[in-house]
């Protein structure tokens, strides 16, 4: 079995935390608990150019505040 992460062919969603922290995550699989759907389903290209635009800062929300 490949991994579902890595499937060019497959249907994904961009989640999103609470931290801001943004996933690729495949569209048939369940959302587990603490991340929302901030884009998607579409291709993986799609999702991972949605997520290069959108996460520009990989710090955690709450640290990124705190540094002002």
């Amino acid at each position: 079995m490949s991994n579902p992460f890595e499937n060019p062919e497959g249907v994904y969603s961009v989640l999103v935390n609470a931290e801001g922290q943004h996933s690729l995550w495949p569209d048939f699989a369940e959302v587990p608990a603490g991340w929302t759907v901030a884009h998607g389903p579409a291709t993986r290209q799609e999702c991972l150019d949605h997520i290069e635009a959108n996460w520009t800062d990989m710090r955690p929300k709450t640290l990124a505040e705190q540094d002002g």
